[in-house]
């Protein structure tokens, strides 16, 4: 009994550890794509003045 018991828990596990990869590459290749050569805007105020 219990051998099925922590059979079931390591497949529930793996399955969790599948969908929670899959979310991160849906998030990942739905996001913001990379561009080379792109400036980083997470610090960078949107008003603020440009040096270039």
């Amino acid at each position: 009994m219990m051998k099925r018991v922590a059979t079931w828990a390591f497949y529930a596990i793996g399955a969790l550890a599948i969908a929670y990869l899959a979310l991160h590459a849906y998030a990942m290749f739905t996001g913001q794509p990379i561009v080379p050569g792109d400036p980083i805007h997470i610090f960078r105020k949107p008003d603020a003045p440009s040096y270039s």
